[in-house]
């Protein structure tokens, strides 16, 4: 079903009838907000620190006139943990005391973006049909801006509700920073009056329920050998064999003991567990030499049915077995490769793996723990119905895409049930887009899951 065709409103309350996303108004925002993009660009290897200060002005500017101060009935809260970088809280009062519903995790900081790699301004919107482009238009930026117009639509209506409909903006999502964002706002306790209702977080993609996400744990495994000429190499230790060789049983004994989980078919995962490399480095030098060290670099990405603890336990257990048997746990390659030395004039008579994890401590890691969402709760029931009413047809999935925080909260008791409205194919690729129908229905699923979770109060 497409944005265009009439959409069913058997399960859209008479006081919701009638809304729908201005799409002039929403592209004069997305103007907007893309023109910031490159303000707040995310990325601490580039020294890249996103400003996320210079997008919530002009979200401020369509909410402010129907604020409290204003004699509207949206409360509006920046909360600010690092200057110059506020979340953004939003809420639409109910009549209840206690009940609320949470539209949370979209986020106002982005991927870099290489104006080279891309066929237009990634900073600027460019609308050809129904497609815009430009840098956050799917993550995250879109959201931010169809939510925030969600909510001037509440506002004018005014409809009345039994619960609260409480928005949260954050910063600080794509470079897994701590101490500015989400982490905080849930340590304040600011919105602790969302475990009385489903929090929906806005940040997955395809329009469809997310029942699931995996965590994420970043390594480096560094192998040291002994630096000498190619021609003599029965005299060095080619840290760049030890690296591959050591690396190749690593991840096979990782999927002999974190394989397929029986409980991931039923969420649907696309991929089980896994550990892969993404990046080698070694010592520079000429190609007559055998490098010195070479750094082998990646992740793990891991479904919610497996403990972290357990794995970074177990991937140390396989570093410390392969250094103690050097010599008989590791295939050399050839006749003359080897990872061991003799000889009273050799400096360096063992070759050496060290696994340094990108985290300070177990609990840094876990705050990046995948999450399994409760697929019994009414507030998912909820998603399901609203989104096959708007779009046709709903096919719940699960990813091993990584959400900050999201397990936690599940661990604190709200109840976290993920979704998103942009594209997964351009999610964090040159020419990012979104489409813009899918914001006009994700508007109308949105007021429909409000519709449905009324019922519930």
């Amino acid at each position: 079903m497409t944005s265009s065709a009439p959409i069913p409103t058997s399960l859209l309350s008479d006081s919701l009838k009638g809304m729908s996303l201005d799409t002039s108004s929403y592209l004069s925002l997305m103007t907007k907000l893309i023109g910031e993009s490159k303000h707040v660009q995310n990325n601490p290897r580039q020294s890249l620190v996103p400003r996320e200060g210079t997008i919530v002005p002009h979200l401020l500017e369509i909410l402010t006139p129907h604020s409290t101060s204003n004699g509207g009935p949206l409360i509006l809260e920046e909360l600010v943990y690092n200057e110059g970088r506020p979340n953004l809280l939003i809420t639409y009062p109910g009549t209840s005391p206690t009940a609320t519903m949470g539209l949370v995790g979209s986020h106002m900081d982005v991927v870099p973006a290489n104006p080279e790699n891309w066929d237009r301004d990634p900073f600027e919107l460019t609308v050809e049909g129904d497609r815009m482009y430009g840098r956050g238009t799917t993550d995250c930026l879109g959201h931010v801006g169809m939510i925030t117009l969600l909510f001037q639509a509440l506002a004018v209506a005014k409809p009345v509700l039994k619960r609260s409909i409480v928005a949260l903006f954050i910063v600080g999502e794509e470079g897994g920073e701590m101490g500015v964002g989400v982490d905080m706002v849930v340590k304040s306790g600011k919105i602790d009056g969302l475990k009385n209702g489903t929090c929906y977080w806005i940040d997955s993609a395809d329009s469809q329920p997310c029942t699931g996400t995996a965590g994420a744990i970043q390594w480096h495994m560094k192998a040291t050998g002994r630096l000498f000429h190619s021609g003599l190499p029965h005299r060095g230790i080619n840290s760049f064999e030890l690296a591959s060789e050591s690396m190749t049983i690593i991840q096979r004994r990782f999927y002999e003991d974190f394989p397929q989980h029986p409980k991931e078919e039923p969420y649907g995962f696309a991929t089980p567990s896994t550990m892969k490399p993404t990046q080698v480095e070694c010592a520079r030098g000429a190609l007559n030499q055998l490098p010195p060290w070479t750094t082998i670099s990646g992740d793990i990405r891991l479904t919610p049915f497996y403990d972290v603890a357990v794995v970074v336990e177990k991937v140390n257990g396989y570093i410390a077995e392969l250094n103690e048997g050097m010599e008989d746990k590791i295939p050399t390659r050839g006749p003359c490769s080897k990872y061991t030395l003799e000889g009273d004039d050799v400096d360096v008579k063992r070759g050496k793996l060290e696994m340094d994890w990108i985290f300070k401590d177990i609990e840094e890691v876990r705050l990046m723990e995948g999450i399994a969402c409760d697929l019994t709760s009414t507030g998912l029931e909820a998603l399901t119905q609203a989104t096959k009413e708007v779009k046709g047809s709903v096919k719940p999935y699960a990813i091993t895409g990584s959400l900050p925080l999201v397990r936690q909260m599940q661990n604190a008791g709200f109840d976290i049930q993920i979704t998103g409205y942009g594209l997964s194919t351009t999610y964090h690729a040159d020419n990012e887009y979104a489409l813009i129908s899918d914001m006009q229905d994700a508007f109308q699923i949105l007021l429909r899951v409000i519709s449905i979770n009324e019922q519930t109060v």
